[in-house]
């Protein structure tokens, strides 16, 4: 006997609104940097043109090319969630479109982040709905299974497990536990607050400056 070709866990609670507001004030650059700059989901590209990503994960693993368990997720999800699909990084078919999009914002869902192709395009760009897709394709996905719900992925080389936190901007998106929000918050405001510095310094107009010399002088330049 085999076992069961769907695997579902319940959703993982969202973060509180004070974290998340606290997230929204944040440029993923700054997080990317205090989380060492080896974290971080590479390759996807931005489908809408400004709104920004915050939210709490809910994951969807995905045979490639099929999109029946993100039906499922669509239904177990709550405002605040960001659904996150590991479709294996395959662009043959699009697992989200604009009918999905439609009935996730009902459902409050603070956006997508899908290893795989997205289709309905325009309609993304136009609700500003956040979306970070590998590409963009225009057939349409199976709807066979298998696939599981809540469990660890992998999204641009990044693990992405239930709850995590997710942050995307232009730059990209960044994601990681919810335990180590409060002092990854903190750090990446202490950036912010010393690249005020900086650009304060380089408006000054001064070639000697304090934040090239303290690269420089370790090595002799």
């Amino acid at each position: 006997m085999s076992a069961s070709p769907y695997v579902i866990h319940p959703a993982p609670a969202v973060a509180p609104a004070s974290m998340l507001d606290a997230l929204h004030g944040l440029v993923v650059s700054h997080l990317s940097d205090n989380l060492q700059r080896l974290s971080g989901v590479r390759g996807l590209q931005r489908l809408h043109p400004q709104r920004k990503l915050v939210g709490t994960a809910f994951t969807v693993k995905t045979r490639p090319g099929d999109n029946l368990l993100i039906y499922k997720a669509l239904m177990m999800m709550s405002p605040g969630h960001v659904l996150v699909v590991d479709g294996g990084g395959d662009t043959s078919n699009a697992l989200v479109g604009e009918l999905i999009m439609l009935y996730a914002q009902q459902r409050g869902c603070a956006g997508f982040v899908i290893d795989a192709a997205v289709r309905d395009s325009a309609a993304f760009h136009a609700a500003d709905f956040p979306c970070y897709a590998r590409a963009i394709g225009h057939r349409g996905p199976y709807k066979n299974g298998p696939g599981q719900v809540n469990v660890p992925v992998s999204i641009g080389g990044q693990v992405i497990r239930p709850g995590d936190l997710i942050v995307g901007d232009e730059d990209g998106v960044v994601s990681f536990a919810p335990d180590q929000a409060d002092a990854l918050i903190a750090a990446a405001r202490q950036t912010a607050a010393m690249e005020d510095a900086i650009k304060a310094e380089i408006a000054n107009g001064k070639v000697e400056q304090a934040w090239l010399s303290k690269v420089l002088q370790p090595f002799g330049l």
